[in-house]
């Protein structure tokens, strides 16, 4: 067999040697006929019994949880389960099956695709990503329609383990299609990787195999088609490399970086209560980026000092397949609460509701033409006061349980940032002649995202308690690049001398006002950039819980003083070819 590499994007490090179990898309062949008048209510039917058997069979994933399995799981399949339930997957693909006669299979996959058509249409990464939530939704019932189901394969012939070491290839995966790789006759899985045709950074394929720890590369394009079942694969993690039917001398290549890492990964573990300080002795602060309460326990035995972006948005998704539904006041106050009151005392810096145009609360809504520049995040907030109030009650409310921050994303202008203080004193008012305790102390922050925003920093510093920089939306903006768009996603470049001369610029400014000022996005827990960043100035970072720990033992290995001349030196250059290669020799130093 011909050996062969893929390309994708690396969601969750580490290296995976196995033999590929190929997961297959029910909804790529479906059967497509009209059915008769007199048929379409039995067809109705038909559909009704195969969503119910889906509600049936989530309802018994979640009874049989493992006790080790991550939080995240038991959420997703929550969210399964809400989708499931919305008119636009439980009714709509009736009506569709009552107007036009199509058949049960041919409706639901008309709706869906309908449904995802819109999901395009968002810009925001995380939001745009949930898409898949609702195919995959959609994928459960149809293999109940087709009278087909998730096979999990026996023990390959001549292996020496009982149990196969899987790597899972398909199109995309659910959250719920995992558990049952995980779990067979009370004995976990032997179940090592994914790769996935279809994802990005933010797609639940993907937060699942950090939360897991389990190398994965997604969005691989023809993956499930060149790859074939009980074909050798290696999951290249880090470089988001998959090889396939590797060479024997490729295989034991493999095979000793594997064991090292494993080495390596035990050690850090050791780091945990270590405290993180470079070298000559200068303290970090290091945090994690959470979307879910549940996710504070992974936080916490991370070694996190806190939670440097708590993403709210996951509040108000998961509520219905066809729209954004607003949670109450109430129900909005439960979850932060919940979040500070795990945290045990550290810092919870809560960011406000980023959707707007082009993820909108109502389907019927218009869409604006160019939704990353449209009526979104804080300008969304402001345009509906109601809406924005309601958070900022609920989350000063949750600070009366612990050290809460507001961190305010898309801000680009003074007046932006005097509203918001406005609102934030509304919502204390308000809470104050209702006897409702609250921190009056409460620090409010600014994601800097936008470039205007960094190169107009002596408007915020004057304005705000501390500054986050949002690296991934700042790139994004600052080289006009979608990084999810494949055709240009090869031109989304940490490094490009524009950005980390706005990354500096934003970090000595705060710094030089007394503000605290952290980076959230991707950079800060990628730990080829640690010492780069720490070079700039840096000193507080917040990152997925899984990546903590191997930045902090970078930090621990890191000279400051060497560090900051070489940095200085990378930002005077504006060759990009001088700058990877200066990044790079920071490793050694």
């Amino acid at each position: 067999m011909a050996s062969f590499t893929l390309h994708g994007i690396p969601v969750s490090r580490g290296i995976s040697i196995g033999r590929a179990h190929l997961l297959t898309p029910a909804a790529l062949d479906v059967k497509h006929y009209l059915v008769p008048e007199e048929q379409v209510e039995a067809e109705v039917k038909r559909l009704q019994h195969a969503i119910a058997e889906v509600h049936r069979g989530l309802q018994a994933l979640w009874t049989e949880l493992p006790k080790d399995a991550p939080t995240e799981l038991g959420a997703f399949i929550d969210v399964h389960a809400l989708i499931l339930s919305d008119p636009m997957i439980s009714e709509a693909p009736l009506d569709i099956i009552r107007t036009r006669h199509y058949n049960a299979e041919w409706a639901l996959v008309t709706q869906i695709d309908e449904l995802s058509s819109q999901f395009d249409e968002i810009e925001d990464e995380y939001l745009r990503e949930r898409k898949h939530d609702i195919q995959q939704v959609a994928e459960r019932v149809l293999k109940v329609l087709m009278g087909t189901a998730l096979e999990i394969p026996p023990p390959l012939a001549g292996e020496d383990n009982a149990v196969p070491q899987m790597v899972v290839v398909a199109h995309d995966i659910s959250p719920a299609d995992m558990l049952a790789f995980r779990d067979r006759d009370g004995a976990t899985r032997s179940f090592i990787g994914f790769v996935t045709d279809v994802g990005g950074q933010n797609s639940h394929t993907a937060i699942v195999a950090r939360s897991l720890d389990i190398p994965a590369v997604v969005g691989m394009s023809q993956a499930s088609r060149l790859i074939e079942q009980d074909d050798w694969v290696i999951i290249d993690g880090d470089a988001g490399v998959v090889i396939c039917n590797p060479s024997q001398l490729v295989l034991e290549q493999y095979r000793a970086r594997q064991a090292s890492l494993s080495k390596a990964r035990k050690r850090l573990l050791k780091l945990k209560k270590t405290p993180a300080v470079t070298r000559d002795g200068t303290p970090v602060t290091l945090l994690a980026n959470i979307e879910l309460p549940d996710d504070c326990p992974a936080a916490l035995e991370s070694g996190a000092m806190g939670v440097g972006l708590f993403r709210s948005e996951f509040l108000f998704m998961g509520r219905g397949a066809h729209a954004l539904r607003i949670p109450g006041e109430d129900e909005q106050f439960e979850q932060y609460r919940k979040a500070v009151v795990a945290m045990k005392g550290r810092p919870v810096t809560i960011r406000t509701l980023d959707v707007g145009a082009d993820k909108p609360l109502d389907p019927t809504e218009h869409t604006a033409l160019n939704p990353a520049l449209g009526l979104r995040a804080i300008r969304y907030c402001l345009a509906e006061p109601q809406l924005f109030l309601t958070q900022l009650r609920a989350i000063l409310r949750a600070s009366a349980f612990g050290k809460v921050r507001i961190l305010i994303p898309m801000l680009a202008h003074a007046f932006e940032i005097d509203q918001t203080l406005g609102m934030i004193e509304q919502a204390k008012a308000q809470l104050r002649d209702e006897g409702i305790k609250y921190d009056p102390s409460v620090q409010v922050g600014a994601m800097i995202e936008i470039p205007a925003a960094a190169l107009a920093l002596p408007m915020f510093v004057k304005r705000m308690n501390f500054l986050s920089i949002g690296t991934n939306d700042l790139i994004q903006y600052t080289l006009a690049i979608d990084r999810v768009d494949y055709e240009v996603a090869h031109l989304y470049n940490p490094l490009h001398p524009a950005v980390l001369m706005l990354i500096a610029q934003t970090i000595a400014t705060g710094q030089k006002a007394g503000l605290d000022v952290a980076v959230c996005g991707e950079m800060a827990g990628d730990i080829k950039l640690t010492r780069l960043l720490l070079g700039m100035g840096l000193r507080e970072f917040s990152m997925h819980p899984a990546q903590l720990l191997s930045v902090k033992q970078e930090i621990l290995n890191s000279d400051l003083s060497a560090i900051t001349t070489r940095t200085r030196r990378i930002l005077r250059s504006i060759e990009p070819d001088e700058i990877a290669s200066a990044v790079e020799q920071l490793q050694t130093l």
